[in-house]
This record gives C-alpha cells, structure tokens and sequence, in this order.
C-alpha cells in the first residue's frame, strides 16, 4: 500500500488543529483520508500566456476528484518576457527560475502534500517547475496552458516577431506609425504561449519530449482538446501516486538525450541549453556539452516554426505534433525509449502517431538541414563555449570575418543599430549582460530584431555574453563563457578588432595577438556593480554559475 504523505500533518491526536485549519476552508473529514494533490498555478493577469490558467486549473481539479484525490491549489509567480524585454526587468526572468523552484519545494514540504499538478506555460516556470519535480521526486505532472494562435494583419498570418521586426520597418519608412498601431494589435490575438517557437514553446514541447507531460503539448490554448488534457492530466496524477512513479524514474540520462534530439530537430530556443543542464543539475545527472555536439550532428531540421520558417505552432499540432515528430525521429533510430507520466514508455506513447503534413514536419530526404538547430562554438573568444540558434541563420552567415563594433549595454547597441552607425560586416558586440554581470542574463531580443528590421540580418553578427529568446533570428552568438565580468576574453575586445566565426566549424576567433590580449588583461578591472545590496539580484549574481552550466545556484 502506497504511503499517503500528508498524513503526517492530517492524522493522529496532536494534529487536530491541523485538521481545523483544513475544515475551515470546507474540507470535509473524507477529504484528508484521501491524497492531497498540489496544483500549482501561475494563473496572473501579466501575460498572454497566463491569463487562463485557472481555465486550466478547473479541469485538473476535476480530474484530480473523479480519480479519487483531494485537490490543493496554490499559485507561484511567472514573469513575462516580453514585457520585461529591453529595460531594466530583463534582469529578473532567468533568475525567477531559481525562485520558482525554490517556492514549489517550500510549499510542497511545508504542507507535505502527496504529489502535484504543476501548470506552466512561459519561458523560466516550465524550467523552474522542472526542477522543482525532480528535486523534490514527489510524483508530478506538468501541463501548460498551449500556443497562442497565429495573428492576421494585411490578409496574412502575422505573429510575435513579425511585429518586433516591423519597428525597424518603421524606423527605415517602409511602414507607418499608424500601420504598426494597427498590427499591434491584431499580431497577438488572444491567450497562449506567444504564437512563435520562443522559449515557452520550446520548453513545453520539451517538457513533452522529456516525459513529463501527456502527449499534447501542441495543442492550442483556445481549445477544448486543451481542457480536456487538462482534465485528464488530473486523472493521471492520482494514478502516478497510486503507481508511486517518480520524476526521477522519467527524467534520466534517455530522457534528457530525447529532450535534446527533438530539440535539435525543431530548432528550439537556445535557452534550452540553459535549461536542459539545470534539470539534469537537479537530477545529479552529468550534462555533458559533448552530448550537445553529438546529437546535433546526427540530428536532421524537420521543423522549421517561425521566427525561423513559416509555419505557427498551431501548424504543429495540425501535422501530429511532438508525438508525430518523434516517431519519425524514432524510425530514423534516433530516440531512446523510457518511462514517461503516462505510465507507459515513449515508445508506446508514439506508435500510433502520424505525420499528416509533409511541408510541417519533414522527413530526412527533405529535411531543412541534415544536422540540428542549435549550434555550439569555442575559440579563444569564448573557450568555454557559447550557443547559436543556427536554425534562424541564414547560409549566408554561417561564416562571417568583421570588425568589432562593442557595447557594455544592449540599450546603447540598439540605439547605436536605429541611428544607423551599425554598418554592414560588423560585428556588434553586447557585454557585461552574463548570467553574473548582467545581473541576469538578460535576452537580447530587442538588438537581434533591431539588425533585421534594419535591414541587416544577413550582413551584421551579434556576439553576446548574455542570451537570446527562441524569437531570435539571424547570426547572433550567445552565452559565451567565460563571461564578461569574470574576465572572460569577451571583456577584453576593443572597437575595430577582427572577429570571425564558423557555425559549421563550430568556431569564434578572436584574431587579436595573444600578447595584446595579455597587455590588455593586465590593465583590465571589473566592474562595479550597479545592483541595489541586499537585493535577489545582487544575492543572485555572488551565487549564479556560468550559462554554460546551466546558470545554476553555487
């Protein structure tokens, strides 16, 4: 018989008052004999993606009841990206990931619930929940709140970075103030995940991938197919306490290698390779950038969503989804079968799935490329590594020789792009924006979009200590460790120096004589930190690790 955790705070003479509390919020006696199942939901007014989750919530709750548990709902926080994109809340998103986590574990421990229901949808909760479970391995089930669909703006389908990109239009007179006026509103039409492949699809299509959601992650959030997983996800929650499966049985070094391929495969958001590491942090499993370069070179692009390609997240879901993508990927031998929440492994999750549209979800003679999305390159500008969404890069730009063009601050390289001081071959440089430096790390979203509404995209690299969104498109190089503010060589660059980098190759040079760059060193000083003492920030830049560790806590 499967031991009920929460009994230690619900049964026996010296918890009466414990059981008081309960009855005063309308459980009945009955309700305590049962499984308390945790749902965890960052429903807030902030976002799009968010703004349903109680929709969501509902129906877990009765799939939670009509499966014999009792249902106990409390909130966590989620920060939206866009809104924080481009000022000083660009700081907080990455390291809300951390305070996510961290509040999932008190509120699971304190009240000693028996498993969870974790609702998710944008970019740092779906990690941040992630780990949380498998910290905790108390059993869990993630579902997300799915895709926003694609908007509509001049008699064609428009979306998030159509509209980021049409500022720069804007900026060039290829369009009006009161064009974009009207685009604003009419890109994003309603709740969900923003209609593009950014980080909070990707993380959830991963999320699928890893196991840890029922198949369906594509679905869109309007629907009633979105209710109804949700429902059943509530169902399924009591009969992975019943079963006692754990996240540590689900997310293991197989799961972790599929999260990987499909990513590969999609073209997912390069904050994945933030992410994917933290999780396997939690796990004490090692994640291994070897693996990175691995999987990438035997994994083919199959899927191409924007901003990257044409189609829209809910063009997934129509061609089978992640389900259907995987099975392709299994048939060209690339996946490994484990254990998933449905109780059921992989393999048998996908044995009747079908791709049903050949232009969404390719296959290996047609593939967009036959190596994977994501690229990672070393050299002596980044010896410890750095990412590239390869996907979102034109041929064109897989190599690029340029002088280098430096910024301490991604406002002073954007205003720098819209005056048009940013020429072609240059390669914009954006420091000091690392995972400690920033403080944060932030996203660079608002600079890569500002080179290709400039007309740009495949004529200027951008090279960053910080990070990229899934939004992202062009040769823009991120991560690169070590960073700035630890004295990374990227702190050492000087306007006019000669960058170069190879995406095939997997190479970023630096081609400066090593004895300038010692001289350069000797006189080079950190920073001062502009964060308040005492702040999250500030405790979170003397903590936080490299971004090639998955910026984890020390």
């Amino acid at each position: 018989m499967i031991k009920i955790r929460s009994h230690i705070s619900t049964k026996g003479l010296e918890r009466a008052t414990h059981r008081a509390l309960y009855y005063s919020m309308g459980f009945l006696p009955e309700d305590l004999d049962k499984p308390l199942i945790a749902i965890v939901n960052t429903q807030n007014e902030a976002m799009p993606g968010h703004v349903h989750l109680d929709t969501i919530a509902k129906a877990v709750r009765e799939g939670v009841i009509e499966a014999g548990g009792t249902p106990v709902e409390f909130p966590t926080i989620a920060i939206c990206d866009g809104i924080a994109q481009g000022h000083y809340g660009m700081h907080y998103p990455l390291a809300s990931r951390e305070l996510i986590a961290d509040s999932v574990e008190c509120m699971m421990n304190a009240h000693a619930y028996d498993a969870m229901v974790l609702i998710t949808q944008c970019d740092k909760v779906t990690p941040g929940m992630l780990m949380a479970a498998v910290r905790l391995n108390i059993p869990a089930i993630m579902i997300s709140g799915g895709p926003m669909l694609a908007g509509c703006f001049g008699g064609e389908r428009k979306g998030y970075t159509d509209l980021i990109e049409a500022q720069g239009e804007v900026q060039r007179g290829l369009m009006t103030r009161e064009e974009l006026s009207e685009f604003e509103q009419c890109a994003l039409p309603g709740c969900g995940a923003c209609n593009i492949l950014g980080t909070a699809n990707t993380m959830n299509f991963l999320t699928e991938a890893l196991g840890m959601a029922l198949p369906g992650s594509t679905i869109p959030a309007v629907t009633g197919k979105r209710l109804a997983l949700a429902k059943e996800t509530g169902k399924k929650i009591v009969e992975l306490f019943k079963k006692d499966i754990k996240p540590r049985d689900i997310i293991t070094e197989n799961s972790l290698y599929n999260a990987l391929v499909v990513d590969m495969a999609i073209g997912g958001s390069s904050n994945t390779l933030l992410h994917l590491p933290a999780i396997a942090h939690e796990a004490g499993i090692e994640f291994d950038m070897e693996m990175v370069k691995e999987v990438n070179l035997k994994t083919p692009h199959l899927v191409k969503l924007k901003p990257a390609g044409d189609h829209f997240p809910e063009d997934l879901n129509r061609a089978g989804g992640i389900a259907a993508l995987m099975k392709e990927l299994k048939e060209l031998n690339l996946l490994k079968d484990n254990l998933t929440v449905t109780a059921n492994t992989v393999f048998e999750n996908i044995k009747d799935a079908q791709v049903l549209d050949r232009e969404v979800i390719r296959d290996l003679d047609t593939a967009y490329s036959k190596t994977g999305g994501i690229s990672l390159l070393y050299g002596n500008l980044a010896p410890d590594g750095s990412v590239c969404k390869k996907a979102g890069v034109a041929p064109s730009m897989f190599k690029h020789r340029g002088p280098a063009r430096v910024f301490d601050r991604e406002e002073e390289a954007v205003k720098a792009i819209y005056n048009g001081e940013i020429k072609e071959g240059d390669v914009v440089v954006i420091r000091y924006e690392g995972p400690k430096g920033g403080p944060g790390m932030r996203e660079m979203l608002t600079a890569t979009s500002a080179i290709i509404g400039m007309g740009l995209g495949e004529k200027v690299a951008l090279i960053t200590d910080g990070r990229f969104s899934g939004a992202t498109r062009g040769a823009a190089i991120g991560h690169v460790s070590p960073e700035a503010a630890e004295g990374g060589p990227i702190a050492l660059i000087e306007d006019g120096d000669i960058i170069s980098l190879d995406l095939d190759k997997g190479e970023l040079t630096l081609e400066v004589d090593e004895e300038v760059l010692k001289e350069r060193r000797e006189k080079w000083q950190p920073p001062k930190s502009t964060v308040q003492k005492g702040s999250y920030l500030d405790r979170y830049s003397r903590l936080v690790s490299s971004a090639m560790n998955g910026a984890v806590l020390k």
